[in-house]
């Protein structure tokens, strides 16, 4: 299971990284493109923190949380019950940790630039690493939900599918 986890977060790590970097070749820092206005832009920003600009100015001790999270999926992964929702959801949780850490060592910052507004609300600016941090997570939530951790209180009266 890790082996097809660790595919996919290749392969999103070289989606992100691709992305991030057409970007930065292509946009000057700041500089807003709409795609759908009113609702959807693409903006170049440098986010010295994490989600939201939090920590801004520890790119040290993110960099460090990024790679001892990474050690603790690698563990945790072993907890649940090899399924294709579990392979990806930790692929995707794996390729957006390596993602950002990336540009962190990098340059570090993580380059943000798709940009969504509704309404007069401006949602923080975030990237394709974030969005696979987020869906990875909710993933892993409707796993552990549905029972599909092997010690989970559901795991037991579940058949297995294999």
């Amino acid at each position: 299971m890790k082996r097809r986890s660790l595919i996919i977060a290749l392969l999103i790590v070289f989606i992100d990284q691709i992305s991030k970097l057409t970007i930065d070749n292509s946009f000057l820092l700041g500089e807003t493109f709409p795609v759908v206005k009113n609702f959807f832009y693409i903006t170049k920003v440098y986010n010295v923190g994490a989600s939201w600009s939090m920590f801004s100015g520890f790119v040290n001790m993110l960099i460090v949380i990024s790679l001892a999270s990474f050690v603790c999926f690698v563990y945790y992964q072993d907890m649940f019950k090899i399924n294709f929702r579990n392979i990806l959801a930790f692929g995707l949780i794996y390729g957006g940790l390596f993602g950002n850490l990336i540009d962190r060592l990098d340059r570090g910052a993580v380059i943000d630039f798709l940009h969504l507004k509704f309404g007069t609300y401006d949602f923080p600016i975030f990237n394709v690493a974030d969005m696979c941090l987020v869906f990875g997570f909710i993933l892993l939530v409707i796993s552990l939900w549905k029972g599909d951790d092997k010690n989970g209180p559901r795991s037991r009266r579940r058949k297995s599918y294999r």
